[in-house]
């Protein structure tokens, strides 16, 4: 197949559409159900690029979860913990496959986001992984290969419309990539750049230098998912999953807010009254994240008012007050921050330190880099400079 003619663009009204290669060659994938659209394409394509890398990095299966050209989450194939398990919902399924654990925090990471997404996997997607997905709201996956009864599971999702794309592992692109944009052709060298612990070591600029092995670990996920995040943005990272992504944002500073009141969320969830909170039987998945999304925050009146909360809980729930959540925040720690651009202020790192992150990876060249770095020493951080910056449009 040298071309796929698709429904339409990016929007409705945005005809004709395909995808083709410029060469006349065969495209590298090969459709086994449903219909992918320009945007399931765009969004396989780059999650597909993620996971490759994550899985080169690290040796372990990945797995990521993009929405709109950027990931809401993705991670490798560590076991998850009880605590995790729960808040993921997967507590039902019983010991997960390293695959389908790496799905299960990518989804899980910020599952608001996620809802709708496209998946990539670094691996053929097994059973465990296929039933995972199957409970999940999801436009489609792309993937290497398809264990034969994972492949049925899958095109029995959404009425037999699923989208399930195989992609050849082998396929290299060409160097030199091509876009057009108000009809004038724009032409770069692909971003080949190779993300490793060999990266993060060679310029650490804080006091601090010590970066144990699982942070190491844990910048490399956060640079790797940033450089197929929509800039600007800023990513936090902990025991081997992102767990909040700031994309797509003008300032860095709401990068890291944005990014950081994620993982908020995500620790938060972890929370003894958030995981205590009784659902009314029967609430859906969605209904349940987004009722513990609301009663997180600052709405939390919207889920606890007289003759609403009696349709999401069996027993009204206590009011997770600002001192309470403040100091269940307190107690994460250990988080990784990379950052696709140098921060021009230590402003960044004041709210990087409210959200327990220890571990820094950043381009530097800021002339305030100074005032970043000794902020990062006021609380005992440890920061590389990368010295490469990981713009992405």
């Amino acid at each position: 197949m040298k071309d796929l003619e698709l429904k339409y663009g990016c929007n409705p009204n945005q005809k004709p559409s395909k995808i083709y290669m410029e060469d006349g060659s065969e495209l590298p994938i090969e459709v086994l159900n449903g219909k992918p659209g320009y945007i399931n394409f765009l969004d396989a394509f780059n999650g597909w690029q993620l996971v490759s890398e994550l899985k080169a990095a690290t040796n372990l299966p990945a797995a990521t979860s993009f929405k709109h050209v950027s990931p809401a989450g993705a991670a490798v194939g560590l076991p998850l913990t009880e605590t995790e398990a729960k808040i993921y919902w997967v507590d039902d399924l019983g010991e997960l496959t390293p695959l389908a654990s790496a799905y299960a925090r990518a989804r899980g990471a910020d599952r608001m986001s996620s809802f709708g997404d496209f998946i990539a996997l670094s691996d053929t997607c097994d059973v465990a992984t296929a039933n995972l997905i199957k409970r999940e709201v999801s436009d489609g996956v792309i993937a290497p290969d398809y264990e034969p009864e994972a492949l049925e599971i899958l095109k029995s999702k959404k009425k037999g419309g699923y989208n399930v794309i195989k992609i050849d592992p082998s396929y290299k692109p060409n160097p030199i990539e091509k876009k057009q944009v108000y009809g004038i052709t724009f032409e770069q060298g692909r971003n080949e750049l190779n993300i490793d612990s060999d990266f993060l070591t060679q310029n650490i600029v804080t006091k601090n230098k010590d970066l144990p092995e699982s942070a190491k670990i844990d910048l490399i996920i956060s640079l790797i998912t940033l450089k197929y995040t929509q800039s600007n943005s800023v990513c936090y990272v902990k025991g081997g999953q992102a767990i909040g992504i700031g994309a797509g944002q003008q300032s860095r500073i709401h990068c890291t807010r944005l990014a950081g009141s994620k993982a908020d969320n995500w620790w938060m969830r972890q929370n003894p009254k958030v995981m205590g909170l009784q659902f009314v039987d029967g609430l859906g998945r969605a209904n349940r994240d987004n009722a513990i999304d609301v009663y997180i925050g600052d709405e939390y009146e919207d889920v606890l008012a007289d003759g609403v909360w009696q349709n999401i809980f069996k027993v009204k729930p206590d009011v997770l007050t600002r001192e309470e959540k403040r100091a269940w925040l307190d107690k994460l720690e250990g988080v990784a921050l990379g950052s696709d651009a140098f921060f021009p202020f230590g402003d960044n790192i004041e709210r990087a330190k409210k959200s327990g992150v220890k571990y820094i990876a950043e381009p530097g060249g800021s002339i305030r880099d100074d005032d970043v770095i000794s902020t990062c020493d006021k609380y005992d951080m440890a920061m590389c400079f990368t010295g490469i910056r990981l713009f992405h449009h």
